[in-house]
């Protein structure tokens, strides 16, 4: 990573960010030409794991070549320029958090698993629940399972990264501290939140 300051080992934040993020983007080459493809997604068992349709041009690229990269961004605070008090534009900015993953996918295809990682998914994106679990003996299920395409990207690299004004002098941090809590949005007070806990860890 370029900037070393904003890498972060925080697990308890790298969790929270992919069990509240609900999409995030695959990179694939189809051919000569790269593939980006935004994708809801499940971290499951130290895994990316995803679903879609069996054939199509996603799947078809990834049986070419499995290597495939995924990111997934949660956005913070926009920073207007004139929090910094100037008439430049040059400090407008925006706080995040992000994850990039790089590795190789494969497809799942043993049903049981099939039904593990949708279960997983499903438990993310409807936690009230209100359905019936998905099982590979289900009647109400069995050829969706035998339709539905899984994959599960097994990273070699991840970098995770929050940009919450670690590069800032002491100054300039509790001025942006200041003008977010004057301005009081919700995201606003999860960044001064983040920013307080980097300042701790520095």
């Amino acid at each position: 990573m370029r900037r070393a300051e904003f890498e972060v080992h925080d697990r308890a934040l790298f969790e929270e960010l992919l069990a509240t993020c609900e999409f995030g983007t695959l990179s694939i080459i189809d051919g000569d030409e790269p593939y980006g493809v935004p994708l809801n997604f499940v971290w499951y068992e130290e895994r990316i794991c995803f679903h879609g349709a069996k054939e199509g041009r996603k799947m078809n690229a990834i049986a070419q070549n499995p290597k495939a990269t995924y990111s997934v961004v949660k956005p913070l605070s926009l920073l207007p320029s004139y929090f910094s008090n100037t008439r430049s534009a040059c400090p407008a900015s925006q706080l995040y958090i992000s994850v990039h993953f790089a590795g190789n996918v494969e497809s799942v295809d043993e049903p049981h698993q099939k039904c593990a990682i949708l279960n997983a998914l499903m438990q993310k994106l409807q936690p009230e629940g209100g359905y019936d679990v998905i099982e590979a003996n289900n009647p109400m299920y069995k050829k969706a399972i035998e339709n539905i395409g899984i994959c599960a990207l097994h990273p070699q690299s991840i970098s995770f990264k929050l940009k919450a004004g670690q590069n800032l002098t002491e100054e300039r941090r509790n001025l942006l501290i200041e003008k977010l809590t004057e301005r009081g949005e919700p995201l606003d007070l999860l960044s001064v939140k983040l920013i307080r806990q980097m300042n701790e860890k520095v």
